[in-house]
């Protein structure tokens, strides 16, 4: 029985582009749209190419800790 969870190893990759998941295009720009809100700021981030969503991050106002 493993006490503590493996540690994931991460590199850094210069060469190429990522590739969006939905339509497979390169993608050497994400384009991403600041979400209105009560609590921090909140951000959409899209592929450039087919628009749909890769992720969305939440960062929380200076006295939420």
């Amino acid at each position: 029985m493993r006490l503590f969870p493996r540690v994931l190893r991460l590199e850094r990759q210069d060469e190429g582009d990522a590739i969006c998941p939905h339509c497979d295009h390169p993608l050497s720009t994400v384009w991403y749209q600041e979400l209105g809100g009560f609590a921090g700021k909140r951000y959409v981030y899209f592929c450039s190419s087919c628009r749909k969503v890769l992720g969305i991050s939440h960062r929380k106002g200076f006295f939420m800790g």
